[in-house]
């Protein structure tokens, strides 16, 4: 499967498919309605990554007082390991950038060590723990920081 994927600013038009995305990937999932309040919520910042006009994945950042935080990232199965991750990823740190915040930040579970092998990648180091962060099945969070 060749795809060839855009990134562009969460629209309406994409809620439906992030809000199942989300269901598949998470186990307590945003509903369809916190998605859609993002989109009028002027910290936030989501970005929808396109193989044409379907939805491939996603990623929601928080920018704050020189902070950015991400909230969610996720990508469909059939999607992954085709750089739609790391694209994400990087245009969260170009955001991040634009918005001169000191660092990127994000919680992720202990035992995903695809998703950690990725953040260390891209330049992410591992700055704290969140104990008990996560439920079903409960599990402490690794805090992973990039410096900008």
């Amino acid at each position: 499967m060749t795809v060839k994927i855009i990134l562009k600013p969460m629209a309406p038009e994409h809620l439906d498919a992030l809000a199942e995305l989300e269901k598949i990937c998470f186990s307590q999932p945003w509903s369809y309605k916190s998605l859609e309040e993002e989109l009028h919520n002027d910290t936030a910042h989501f970005f929808t990554a396109l193989d044409g006009e379907e939805v491939v994945g996603y990623i929601g950042l928080f920018i704050v007082c020189e902070s950015c935080f991400v909230s969610n990232i996720a990508v469909f199965p059939k999607y992954r390991r085709q750089g739609a991750a790391t694209m994400l990823i990087n245009r969260a740190c170009e955001c991040a950038k634009q918005h001169k915040t000191d660092f990127v930040s994000l919680e992720v579970r202990k035992s995903n060590a695809s998703a950690l092998a990725l953040y260390t990648k891209l330049g992410f180091t591992e700055m704290g723990l969140r104990k008990n962060y996560y439920r079903n099945p409960t599990e402490d969070a690794l805090i992973m920081t990039k410096l900008l």
